[in-house]
């Protein structure tokens, strides 16, 4: 509680900071929005997935939600910037691709859906022509977090916002979480609120309408988490959570908040480990891992991770292989059976593209 509030403090006081970031960020977008700075199209449709701050949003369960439910009509690629890799410049993942390549949530992709071209490249405007040469047969290119990249202008932007921390309540960094203007909200054809309550009831939905405030046109969509049955690391077999359960949760994602208040409600303790954002895991970590892991009592105990930190944590995987650790898959539900009309909104944007 005392660091917290300590950080919150903190952060006050980097105020003037914060109005500086800003002033370039709304200069920058001036800059676009006037034609002054350049964005470039391609003849394909571009899907961009983003946001507008810093922080989980759910951009890969987008992701992933998308490539479930297109792969099977359209030849669909990603293009991610490959966030915390040890390389740089363009990629195209293979069979022997590791997540220290290409970063670990493109790594993730390319297991989940392992006919899909996912491809990386910090410039974007570089990376999309060299995707397309490598696989001509391409129809639609999803763009992973690229929502402030604004040298190349999507077809359809997909903007996410968490429900606990909604852009229209946040400021600039490094006062706020914001990594662009409120305004560019505007640039969005779709806003999607994420990690709502299951249960957000329809008078709750009309008043973040109104604050959210989307223009004419714009579609506006509520969804929630589920996640699904834990499996094995390497094994994939599937592993069952009892109230008797003794759980180690490692996880080094932005936002475990969601996933702590799950545990929570299905097993009496856990204990945790939680690394930075995108931590490469080393040695150590490994041995102070499995160090937690042998000081829980009892019989019945195993540890548990998120799909992006397993990404970074096979890198062990002899080691995995006869330990109980477990991975926990999450996905996006739509609220108010509008599941549907978003998928209509994606397809027939691919479909009618000219």
């Amino acid at each position: 509680m005392f660091s917290n509030v300590f950080l919150k403090s903190f952060r006050i006081l980097l105020f003037p900071l914060a109005l500086l970031y800003g002033a370039v960020v709304l200069l920058r977008n001036w800059l676009y929005n006037r034609g002054w700075m350049h964005a470039t199209t391609f003849n394909l449709p571009l899907i961009c997935v983003g946001n507008l701050s810093v922080g989980g949003t759910g951009k890969s369960p987008m992701v992933e939600y998308l490539l479930t439910r297109l792969r099977g009509n359209f030849r669909v690629a990603t293009l991610s910037r490959g966030y915390k890799r040890k390389t740089k410049g363009y990629a195209l993942a293979n069979e022997k691709t590791t997540a220290l390549e290409i970063g670990d949530e493109p790594m993730l992709f390319h297991i989940k859906f392992p006919d899909v071209p996912v491809a990386v490249g910090e410039e974007r405007i570089v990376a999309i022509p060299q995707l397309l040469h490598d696989r001509p047969d391409t129809q639609a290119i999803i763009l992973d977090d690229a929502f402030q990249h604004r040298p190349i202008k999507a077809g359809l932007n997909i903007l996410l916002t968490d429900h606990g921390n909604l852009y229209t309540r946040d400021f600039f960094l490094p006062t706020g979480d914001l990594r662009d203007a409120r305004s560019s909200a505007g640039r969005a054809e779709v806003i999607v609120v994420t990690k709502c309550p299951p249960n957000l009831s329809g008078s709750e939905k009309e008043a973040l309408t109104r604050e959210l405030r989307p223009r004419p046109g714009q579609q506006l969509f509520f969804t929630t988490i589920a996640y699904g049955a834990p499996y094995h690391i390497t094994s994939r077999a599937f592993g069952q959570l009892t109230d008797d359960t003794e759980v180690l949760l490692v996880t080094g994602i932005a936002n475990p908040r969601p996933l702590k208040a799950w545990l929570e409600e299905r097993i009496h303790s856990y204990s945790m480990m939680h690394f930075g954002d995108h931590h490469i895991f080393s040695i150590d970590d490994w041995a102070d891992i499995r160090k937690r892991f042998a000081e829980l009592p009892g019989e019945r105990k195993l540890i548990l991770t998120t799909e992006k930190d397993a990404m970074r944590l096979l890198k062990f995987e002899s080691e995995l292989e006869a330990l109980p650790f477990f991975v926990i898959p999450i996905e996006h539900q739509f609220l108010f059976g509008e599941g549907t009309q978003f998928d209509s909104i994606v397809h027939n944007f691919i479909q009618e593209f000219k």
